[in-house]
């Protein structure tokens, strides 16, 4: 039995850096794209997600290199907070362009290499923001929920062939993503949680792990790693 095979965007650090290692501890051979070198992946590759192209060659050096690809996973993103009125067209177009073209890029450059296999899955990481708004985060937000309903449409579209497509939506994770000062740190919002504490990257790697290995019976579903945030 051939060593299954998993593309991560967004490996270099975060959510994306936790997934490669559980992939890892479970045997995988990972392939981390990021825009910084990766660590801890058995293929590293420097590309930028919003590029179709760049995806389509970084693709075929993965099944070149380590062999066929079995899952993928879209982490790849950025977060700011920036109330709408002061929101730059161009502000608006980047969140869109990574998180909601990132995944469409990642989707399309897999796809030839997933229709060749066995068990297939895709796991796109999107928000409870999509679920609960945000204040200050309607760009963010938009491109989140954008994710969801691309995943619901790309589960329909493939199951027929046996590729499982499903999200999970975090609360605040503690990630770089959050600055040090960002309002999801402080005690007062912590204190709303049922859990009091932020997600970790591992508590949520772990959820999107499940879904490509054991969750056989999920087809456009999305879990909630929240810490309770969105019930």
């Amino acid at each position: 039995m051939t060593t299954p095979v998993a593309v991560v965007t967004g490996a270099a650090s975060g959510i994306g850096a936790a997934v490669t290692e559980e992939l890892t501890a479970r045997a995988w051979l990972v392939a981390g794209l990021d825009r910084v070198a990766a660590n801890g992946c058995d293929l590293a590759l420097q590309v930028d997600v919003s590029d179709p192209a760049a995806m389509v060659r970084a693709l075929n050096e993965v099944a070149t290199e380590l062999g066929p690809v079995r899952a993928a996973v879209s982490v790849a993103g950025h977060y700011d907070v920036v109330p709408i009125s002061d929101i730059t067209a161009a502000q608006w177009q980047d969140m869109l362009r990574v998180h909601l073209g990132g995944l469409v890029n990642l989707v399309r450059a897999t796809l030839p290499h997933l229709l060749e296999q066995g068990d297939r899955s895709f796991v796109a990481v999107a928000s409870e923001l999509a679920v609960g708004g945000g204040d200050g985060e309607a760009h963010y937000t938009a491109a989140k929920g954008a994710v969801l309903g691309l995943v619901r449409s790309l589960a329909v579209e493939y199951a027929p062939d046996g590729i499982r497509v499903n999200a999970v939506a975090p609360g605040p994770t503690d990630t770089p993503l959050l600055a040090p000062d960002s309002p999801w740190r402080e005690p007062a919002y912590l204190e709303t949680l049922p859990t009091r504490a932020l997600a970790s990257p591992g508590e949520v790697a772990r959820c999107i792990t499940w879904l490509i290995t054991d969750a056989t019976f999920c087809v456009g579903e999305t879990l909630h790693p929240n810490s309770g945030a969105v019930i």
